[in-house]
């Protein structure tokens, strides 16, 4: 029996709370389930508000059992209609199809993304456009089987440009390729790597909103069919200041 590990990790621009990025994740009809990262191209208040709106319209989609590459181009035709193709965003739709055994990626997004198996690095860059610019803008769709020690990491432009503005180099595939994937180690581990990696090269300040998202193909150690999810979330708490019995500031 395999068992199936995802990890993500969001952070904003400048360490803000909120991120441009959004990430939702819905099981499929069919069996399976769908993770969708989207990247509003920009951050604070209007790139979350785009990116939950692409996200949103494409869950919706998903639920209803529309296959990935039709959701994808249902998306784009919706935020280019909406907004006059004057505004982009870029998206990943990662799905786990338990009916055909497979992984897929929907992807449009200018970055690639990297699959890591018992067989070394595979980069999947072929050009994919952001949605929302141009009329006939397509997903760029690819598939792999669903095997143990496979890792699949797919990200938002911002972990490319980590550390460029003091002159540095993510040099992912580099890091990447050097992923020991047949150790099995968990998905987070992985993407709490890139991430550090990331805000080492930034000084602690990012540039940019970063998303990645890692999910990891392992033999399962255990064997009671439980669905188990983990998140956590960083809060502010509010501070409130009592007036009287009945009024909260």
């Amino acid at each position: 029996m395999l068992e199936i590990h995802v990890a993500v990790a969001k952070i904003g621009h400048q360490n803000a709370l909120e991120s441009g990025n959004t990430l939702e994740m819905i099981e499929r009809p069919s069996g399976g389930f769908s993770l969708v990262l989207v990247d509003g191209r920009g951050s604070g208040r209007g790139a979350k508000t785009l990116s939950n709106l692409v996200a949103t319209r494409a869950i919706s989609l998903l639920k209803d059992g529309a296959r990935d590459g039709a959701v994808a181009r249902a998306v784009h035709d919706y935020l280019y209609t909406y907004r006059m193709g004057q505004v982009s965003a870029t998206l990943n739709i990662l799905s786990v199809d338990f009916v055909s055994g497979d992984i897929l990626m929907s992807r449009n997004n200018p970055a690639p993304f990297f699959v890591i198996n018992t067989q070394g690095l595979h980069t999947y860059n072929d050009p994919a456009l952001p949605i929302g610019l141009h009329a006939m803008t397509r997903p760029v769709i690819s598939g792999l089987p669903i095997e143990a020690y496979t890792y699949v990491v797919l990200f938002t432009e911002g972990l490319l440009h980590a550390g460029e503005r003091f002159g540095e180099d993510m040099e992912l595939s580099n890091y990447l390729a050097g992923w020991p994937a047949a150790e099995g180690r968990r998905s987070e581990e992985l993407t709490e790597d890139l991430l550090q990696r990331a805000l080492e090269l930034e000084r602690g300040q990012l540039a940019q909103d970063i998303g990645i998202v890692t999910l990891a193909v392992l033999p399962a150690n255990r064997h009671d069919n439980v669905r188990r999810m983990r998140v956590a979330v960083p809060f502010e708490q509010v501070k409130r200041i009592y007036l009287s019995e009945n009024q909260i500031v």
